[in-house]
């Protein structure tokens, strides 16, 4: 690290924690003011900043992964490769695409109709404006700071309500951004309070971007509808992965051992509910058994706890068996835990649970695992697990989901390029991407009338309506005979409208 970082490093450490928070009104009144000189500012300058701040990104790499994974207690190593290295690359990917996904479209005289002769379009992308982010706590650099990220190159200015534990991670981020040469005042820290996130909801904002559970996520769109405020929700997971009779099982296990222990669990396309076939179910759950052979100690939260064991007891006593983890004497829950023999008719099947748990289904065949899959009103993301790839793709587009994976899982979050969003009660609208990126805009459509031609503006005619209705039989009838005595209704109806115009009846 270079001096300068060092001495950044110093700034960070200093900073004063009830300046750099502040409260929605204020924050609201400076991030408008700034927000109008930033929209102002060509693109070029706003890609500019953002190339120096993916190189401030990495040259503080080590200071923004400590930040990020001390208040979760995880490894530096795992925030390191799941957050800041993402991170620079959603930079990288604005700084190439930006600029083309951002340039008005101009329409041209292809396609017009001929009423409409001199009169040339254009699609602008504007800036929504003052944009709200209320973050996650699970990854508290990654997941809200691209939407920041994105926001910022959109011509937005941006109140940043982190998610408990976050604020560490968006403090650190925040003063890069500054040292980028963005202006101090278009990125506001709030207090992780919801009482926070209730003000600033109060004072206005443009669009809201949720990350977060679904029940939250309804209190928040509660509180936005009276205002008619836009959001994008990006909400809970109750990920499915199928797993055919020809998958490779080392493959397989080595996935879910992956998505199980990522992040401790709390990632919300961990896989939760696994639909193998029935010839390869048992060898599966041993191979899982001697994944995890102890029973770990993953700390759930109390409301975590509380969640599952009801749903676990109803499991075990519809049949269900632990490979791994499960209840203690003393009633808390050891993770990872891993149930196979579950009910299709579980509840645990149909529940957003932010825990490192796993339970295993056995299935008849690929329209089984379908329907077991889209049983759900969670649909965030699916996995397939499979040597035929072709049968994958057909099955892909068989699942609701918002992100399926073939012989992988959790992997598209690493790829800058991608959208990511879910459906039903996983949400709505996408972040991330050129998608996500487009999201932070808001349309506006210009036109431009170069010809005197407006025959719009005159007085109805007697002949007007059999001229359009021959125009339609020109242009949109059915087969060459039709649309021909079309044309010949036309050329009548418009001499006849002729002769009408040179001796008006009086």
């Amino acid at each position: 690290m270079n001096p300068s970082a060092k001495n950044t490093d110093a700034r960070f450490s200093a900073v004063n924690h009830s300046s750099a928070e502040m409260n929605a009104c204020s924050a609201m009144t400076a991030a408008r003011a700034a927000q109008a000189r930033w929209a102002a500012t060509p693109l070029s300058e706003r890609l500019a900043r953002v190339r120096e701040l993916r190189r401030l990104i990495a040259e503080h790499a080590p200071l923004l992964a400590e930040a990020s994974a001390s208040a979760r207690q995880r490894p530096a190593l795992e925030s390191l490769t799941a957050e800041v290295l993402p991170l620079a690359e959603a930079c990288r990917f604005l700084e190439r695409d930006a600029a083309k996904l951002l340039a008005p479209r101009r329409l041209g005289s292809r396609g017009l109709p001929l009423w409409l002769a001199g009169v040339r379009s254009e699609v602008r992308r504007e800036p929504c404006g003052v944009v709200l982010i209320i973050g996650p706590g699970n990854y508290p650099l990654l997941l809200p700071g691209v939407q920041l990220i994105q926001a910022l190159v959109a011509g937005n200015a941006v109140l940043l309500k982190p998610g408990v534990g976050g604020s560490f991670a968006a403090r650190a981020l925040i003063e890069i951004i500054h040292l980028a040469g963005f202006d101090s005042h278009l990125v506001a820290l709030l207090p992780e309070s919801t009482e926070a996130a209730r003000s600033a909801i109060e004072a206005r904002p443009d669009k809201v971007l949720f990350t977060g559970s679904a029940a939250t996520g309804e209190k928040i769109l509660a509180q936005l509808a009276p205002h008619l405020i836009p959001a994008t929700m990006e909400l809970s997971g109750c990920d499915a992965v199928i797993v055919r009779a020809d998958a490779d099982l080392d493959l397989v296990v080595k996935a879910l051992t992956f998505g199980l222990t990522l992040n401790n669990g709390a990632t919300c396309m961990a896989p939760k509910r696994v639909f193998v076939h029935r010839s390869i179910a048992t060898e599966l759950e041993g191979r899982l058994a001697r994944a995890f052979p102890g029973r770990g100690s993953i700390q759930l939260t109390s409301a975590a706890t509380e969640q599952l064991r009801p749903l676990l007891d109803k499991a075990v006593a519809h049949g269900a068996h632990f490979i791994a983890g499960g209840r203690a004497d003393d009633g808390s829950i050891q993770t990872p835990v891993i149930l196979a023999g579950v009910s299709p008719s579980a509840q645990l099947l149909r529940e957003d649970i932010f825990a490192p748990v796993l339970a295993l289904v056995t299935v008849s065949d690929d329209a089984d695992a379908i329907f077991r899959t889209n049983n759900c009103p969670y649909a965030l993301g699916a996995s397939i697990f499979t040597h035929d790839e072709s049968t994958a793709r057909a099955i892909a587009a068989s699942i609701t989901a918002g992100v399926v994976s073939i012989n992988d899982l959790i992997i598209p979050t690493a790829d800058a390029r991608l959208p990511f969003g879910g459906r039903q009660r996983s949400g709505f609208g996408v972040t991330r991407g050129a998608e996500g990126l487009l999201e932070l805009t808001t349309l506006k459509v210009v036109t431009v009338s170069r010809s005197k031609f407006r025959p719009a503006f005159d007085p109805s005619h007697p002949k007007d309506e059999a001229m359009f209705q021959a125009y339609l039989g020109v242009t949109h009838g059915r087969g060459l005979l039709q649309r021909a005595r079309a044309m010949v209704a036309l050329v009548k109806s418009l001499s006849g409208r002729t002769k009408h115009s040179k001796h008006p009846t009086p």
